[in-house]
């Protein structure tokens, strides 16, 4: 009879998986983790470790705090007599708090990182071998990690690695330091450790964090708030932190060569309004220091920063300034707020982008990719305000905002004409329904005519952006039509934004009038957008339609996607004016009440007017004009939802489903009816209007 082997036990603990869970990668980190984290380290790490100037390491003294340093040593003072050991020939400094409690059995966490070419490798284990001459380190765990968030630094040394003859004596420091705050508030790298025990012992663990200078906030209690970005998702520090709340900290000044030391405890926090505020937070943690140690000059390194040297993951991320600015804005959300006019670009011959920045000294309203802008301008000075929505035609990362407007009636007119840098308009909180999800695993096809473009474009930025950050660009397609070349917007902008995303973005551009223009190069193809295109390019795979232009070419598309079988929830539109996109509806769509067929008594709470709807009055938005009131509005077609009104008492229904989402208990003006009593409103409708 065969003996079954047993599975070995998996490379993450419970603290891990729970954080893996809470993204949902718990199963795929578990396979991969089987094949990546291993109990030896592979001849690529041996050799990396044995060219190291410094290593990074984590260490529990006998009260169970946890420690972090950076030990030096001239390249070669770390080797690999076995690929399960790690030998270091290195005298550590007696004052430094991570290395004094060091003793054969004792469990540490290193850090393996290469500043000037953001290599780093872990690898974690117990002391072995402890003698005056050095020490080992038998492998636990041993694995590669990503280069994200280090800055580039180039290394010389300044002594001795072991001559501490020099070196002042350590300080016990508090929060209240000026030395201390200075050091944080400037550090755009720090190093962590953290450990759990466990049946089988004790488990250290040293990582890296870097951001932006000031990406660590100093709090008034003394206490420090740190964004977690992007990263493996192996989550092996908050996993830690979820089973045992106790971190160390190292801030090194890579010019001086001090280290702050700091040990105390760690706070996960998976959800608050400053992690949506912070550009490429995922979720934020609170140290509360314990105990902090100043060692001046201990570091013999000096490390110069290159020309080049900041992460490209780094500068994708916000800083807390930015953060309270925007949650400050939040609060605005509802209000109409001043804008400038700080930049306008002509994008093509009938396209105009104008950037906005707010004039009341708080940050802009995070918006989602696709969505618009309600504007008010007065066209005629003595005339009352008038609203219309444009497309952002920038990504949430953008951290402003852009409307792109084709010249085509009153207000886009008076855009164009008559406004200039410097100008004052009116913008509310972004809205609307039509957005993408930028990390969605399927395929994504942007379908654009004319100034449909800016949906497509912001969308497109988004994509390139978040891909970017996550290390995986959704594969994405983009087809873009225009009448002729002139009138096409945004290609140098596009053409960059495809070379960013490394083959994951393809663009295909079409024109209907080709004169003057070179194929291959000014254009893909000739005519429309087309099913039948889509069958000469797309690869046989299953995608996400995104599309907004002009009525016809939105609904001409729309029924070809629908004949060939493409499911309707996986066709998303934008549609321009009144002219909504007429969908067929699938056999499972919850049916609309039915419209009343008696006189409606409708009355507006807020001005205290009533008014009778049959229906020849129209729609609500048309029965509170005709009794004098001006409620706001712009696309009235149900697919801006500018005009979304509570509704307190009775139901509303459309002639048309709106394409705007509307909450359950609120009533899209611009095309809702009252619905039948039979429906269950009653026999009177109520509008908080």
């Amino acid at each position: 009879m065969t003996q079954q082997v047993p599975e070995p036990p998996s490379p993450f603990h419970d603290g891990e998986v729970a954080l893996q869970r809470t993204v949902g990668v718990a199963e795929r980190m578990e396979a991969f983790g089987r094949r990546v984290i291993r109990d030896f380290m592979p001849d690529q790490h041996r050799d990396f470790y044995r060219q190291l100037p410094f290593i990074v390491l984590g260490s529990v003294d006998s009260s169970g705090d946890t420690w972090v340093t950076l030990l030096s040593g001239k390249p070669g003072f770390m080797t690999s007599p076995d690929p399960k050991r790690l030998a270091f020939a290195a005298h550590p400094d007696k004052q430094d708090p991570a290395t004094a409690s060091l003793a054969n059995g004792a469990a540490v966490g290193l850090l393996g990182i290469e500043l000037h070419t953001r290599r780093r490798n872990r690898m974690n284990g117990s002391v072995q071998q402890l003698t005056d001459q050095g020490f080992e380190i038998a492998v636990e765990h041993a694995f590669g990690n990503c280069p994200q968030y280090i800055q580039l630094r180039d290394f010389t040394f300044v002594r001795e690695p072991d001559d501490f003859a020099a070196v002042p004596a350590a300080q016990a420091l508090g929060m209240d330091s000026s030395q201390v705050r200075a050091m944080i508030s400037a550090a755009d790298t720090f190093f962590v450790s953290s450990y759990v025990d466990d049946a089988v012992g004790r488990h250290v663990d040293a990582s890296h964090r870097g951001g932006k200078p000031g990406f660590v906030r100093i709090n008034a209690d003394g206490s420090l708030t740190i964004p977690d970005f992007a990263g493996n998702l192996h989550f092996n520090t908050f996993g830690n932190f979820k089973l045992n709340p106790k971190a160390g900290l190292v801030f090194p000044d890579f010019e001086t060569g001090d280290m702050l030391h700091l040990t105390g405890d760690a706070e996960l926090v998976l959800e608050s309004d400053e992690i949506d505020a912070f550009q490429g937070a995922e979720r934020l943690w609170v140290f509360r220091p314990r105990k902090v140690v100043l060692r001046a000059a201990a570091l013999p390194l000096r490390f110069a920063f290159r020309a080049d040297g900041w992460s490209p993951n780094s500068l994708m991320t916000g800083d807390w300034q930015q953060a309270a600015d925007r949650i400050a804005a939040e609060q605005l959300r509802n209000n109409w707020r001043p804008f400038r006019i700080a930049q306008i670009v002509d994008e093509s011959s009938v396209i105009r982008s104008f950037h906005l920045e707010p004039t009341d000294g708080l940050g802009v309203i995070t918006h989602e990719a696709g969505q618009h802008l309600p504007i008010r301008v007065r066209p005629e000075v003595t005339a009352e305000p008038v609203l219309r929505t444009y497309t952002l035609s920038t990504a949430p990362s953008d951290g402003y905002y852009r409307i792109s407007v084709k010249r085509q009636g009153l207000v886009s007119n008076h855009l164009h004409d008559d406004l200039a840098v410097g100008d004052v308009i009116e913008a509310r909180a972004p809205a609307g329904g039509f957005t993408i999800d930028p990390l969605e695993a399927r395929s994504a096809v942007l379908l654009a005519a004319g100034v449909g473009i800016t949906p497509m474009l912001a969308m497109l930025r988004s994509i390139v952006f978040e891909g970017l950050r996550k290390r995986r660009v959704r594969p994405t397609f983009m087809f873009i039509a225009a009448r002729t070349l002139a009138e096409r917007a945004f290609d140098k902008e596009i053409t960059e934004l495809a070379a960013q995303a490394n083959g994951a973005v393809r663009v295909i551009r079409l024109l209907d009038v080709t004169d003057g223009a070179v194929p291959g190069i000014d254009f893909d193809a000739e005519g429309r957008i087309s099913t039948e295109l889509f069958r000469q390019t797309l690869p046989f795979d299953a995608y996400d339609f995104y599309m907004c232009g002009p009525p016809p070419f939105m609904q001409g598309l729309y029924d070809q996607l629908s004949d060939v079988g493409v499911p309707d929830a996986r066709i998303h539109a934008e549609a321009f004016g009144p002219a909504s996109l007429k969908r067929r509806e699938h056999e499972n769509a919850e049916a609309l009440p039915p419209v009343s067929e008696r006189p409606m008594p409708v009355a507006f709470a807020k001005s205290g007017k009533e008014a009778r709807w049959d229906a020849a009055a129209g729609t609500l938005l048309d029965l509170a004009e005709a009794r004098g009131l001006s409620p706001e509005y712009s696309c009235r077609g149900g697919s801006c939802g500018t005009c979304a009104v509570k509704v307190l008492t009775g139901k509303v229904t459309y002639e048309t489903r709106p394409s705007a989402k509307v909450d359950a208990d609120q009533a899209l003006i611009c095309c809702a009816v009252p619905a039948d009593p039979s429906a269950g409103g009653g026999d009177r409708l109520i509008l908080d209007l």
